[in-house]
């Protein structure tokens, strides 16, 4: 385990209280013996898990204001899921500075998505409660920023999951897709896909993986308003 200090000095953060950032690498596994109740990251974590969703929230308000109430909900939604956060806690190697009890293993917290999100809120927390919100909204607003600028729509809408369900509303039968081209050397590859209904191409779409061609092809289904 390395010391908690040497990831603050490595984000430049200088703490006020060294011992809150100690108890959001806590695991709750210390406490097994029963002599230290709550000191973990348990309440930390529920502090940044607030503080990251309003941040995400605001920043997608700011950066896109022409989208609608429900767009901005369902991108709040996809930065602020474990996924997205588990990503930065690896980026940041969190799992190393991690204050086990003999309960787990090291490798349990290393490979553990939901433990390593819990320790990144927990320490988003500590930072508010710590330096304040200017700090801890920089702090979180650097990581999230450029992502929520790169996004658009057809990132977020499952294409595939309306058509299905749209047709099914009406015909109670699924879709279907099916491979129609593949160019392209290995690191670059372009797929082509058709989705059919009973025979009837519906739509056309091309990407670079299988997945965002089908969706590419559902969506153009969509936009033709073959399904009413």
């Amino acid at each position: 385990m390395r010391p908690v200090q040497q990831l603050l000095d490595q984000l430049q953060l200088q703490p006020r209280n060294l011992g809150l950032y100690q108890l959001a690498f806590t695991h709750t596994s210390v406490n097994a013996s029963g002599k230290s109740i709550g000191k973990d990251y348990e309440r930390l974590e529920f502090m940044g898990d607030a503080f990251i969703s309003m941040v995400v929230a605001d920043l997608v308000f700011q950066l896109h204001p022409e989208w609608s109430q429900g767009e901005l909900s369902k991108t709040r939604a996809k930065f602020v899921q474990t996924n997205s956060l588990v990503i930065i806690a690896r980026e940041l190697k969190v799992s190393d500075f991690v204050t086990i009890g003999p309960s787990i293993k090291r490798e349990m917290v290393e490979q553990s998505d939901k433990i390593l999100e819990d320790i990144f809120e927990a320490f988003v927390g500590a930072i508010y409660l710590d330096l304040g919100f200017e700090k801890a909204y920089a702090f979180v607003s650097a990581f999230f920023k450029p992502l929520i600028l790169g996004v658009s729509m057809d990132d977020l809408t499952d294409y595939k999951t309306r058509l299905q369900e749209e047709m099914q509303a009406e015909f109670r039968e699924a879709v279907t897709y099916e491979k129609v081209d593949e160019s392209g050397p290995a690191h670059d590859k372009s797929f082509t896909f058709q989705v059919s209904f009973n025979g009837i191409v519906l739509g056309t779409g091309t990407g670079p993986s299988k997945k965002k061609a089908e969706q590419a092809a559902a969506k153009q289904a969509l936009e033709k308003k073959v399904v009413k």
